[in-house]
């Protein structure tokens, strides 16, 4: 366990005379006391988001924040327990292996806040357990619409953890921008069973390779690698890789948590805090997705083609085009 606390105590003498003059009292927010349950180390791609997201937090004042890592799903209900004995009044996480079980927590610990990543709505009886999920499909179009120009055999390949909903939205929405742009591609698609198994993932996407993908759909850590090798090119998925996969990397559709983070922290704070489906901070309008900058690619992406991305980001922008939200399975084609 890794734990990290940090306060906004100090005040101005002026503004402290400011308030007096305004005949109340000035005092700064004390911190909400939160803690993460993760069941995977927090570089993992989808985990650092949600801890990058609860440090800023913390270096705004906004919360004290603790956080555990690599959580077995058997142990992952008393962990919830424990932070909640602890006192924290909000406790972020996810349930994708422990629905049942930690809903149960929820319900028992009614004075706490739950904000859990989870496949499943928000049930109106457990008024202190709200769910999200990372709803990037818009970032993950335009970056399918980068890669239909980009590959050359027309071979795209895609390699995740697992076919569920959050995962298959974003491989649907990525293969309807490849679409978009050039249908005459093949599509791989391949799950490799595992949230954090780099060597199968690269393992996985090396065979994809060999059946002549040359672009390749990052969804899992490990498969950039085996582009790296096989001198492909790959995209990103979740967090931009491209630092460390200059040649490799083209673009990547980035999540960022903040939104959903910042609204539980005020709706924690004002008290009114409830069931609800944060999933929507999740979308590029309400500034919870967005396509990376091109970096080390600006320029090797056809002009023509980038105008097309960027009529398309205005207009997911402004709601006049809405990327379909397609949770089943994908198939390869």
């Amino acid at each position: 366990m890794n734990i990290t606390r940090r306060r906004l105590l100090a005040t101005s003498g002026a503004g402290l005379a400011t308030a007096a003059l305004l005949g109340r009292g000035l005092r700064a927010a004390e911190p909400i006391k939160t803690a993460a349950i993760y069941t995977v180390p927090v570089e993992q791609q989808w985990v650092s988001r949600i801890h990058q997201a609860a440090t800023t937090a913390m270096g705004r004042g906004d919360i004290a924040y603790v956080f555990s890592e690599n959580v077995s799903n058997t142990d992952y209900e008393r962990v919830m327990r424990e932070y909640a004995e602890a006192g924290n009044k909000l406790i972020v996480g996810e349930a994708f292996a422990v629905e049942d079980a930690a809903r149960a927590v929820a319900k028992d610990y009614p004075g706490t806040a739950f904000l859990i990543g989870s496949s499943f709505k928000p049930d109106a009886a457990i008024a202190n357990f709200a769910v999200f999920d990372n709803y990037i499909q818009d970032a993950s179009y335009l970056t399918g619409m980068i890669a239909g120009t980009m590959t050359k055999k027309n071979n795209i390949g895609m390699v995740g953890g697992y076919p569920i909903p959050e995962v298959n939205r974003l491989m649907n929405a990525f293969k309807a921008g490849v679409a978009e742009i050039n249908q005459n591609v093949k599509v791989q698609v391949a799950f490799i069973g595992s949230w954090f198994d780099p060597p199968k993932a690269k393992e996985t996407a090396s065979a994809q390779i060999d059946a002549g993908a040359d672009v390749m759909y990052a969804e899992r850590f490990g498969v950039a690698d085996a582009a790296k090798e096989r001198g492909v090119l790959a995209i990103g998925n979740v967090i931009n890789t491209q630092g460390d996969y200059p040649d490799t990397v083209v673009a990547s559709a980035l999540w960022h948590y903040e939104p959903t983070l910042d609204r539980a922290i005020a709706k924690v704070r004002d008290g009114s805090f409830t069931a609800e489906d944060y999933g929507v901070y999740s979308f590029m309008q309400h500034g919870g997705c967005s396509l990376a900058p091109l970096g080390t690619f600006e320029g090797k992406v056809p002009a023509d083609v980038m105008a097309k991305v960027g009529e398309r980001e205005a207009a997911i922008k402004s709601g006049s085009f809405t990327v379909v939200i397609d949770d089943s399975e994908p198939k390869s084609s």
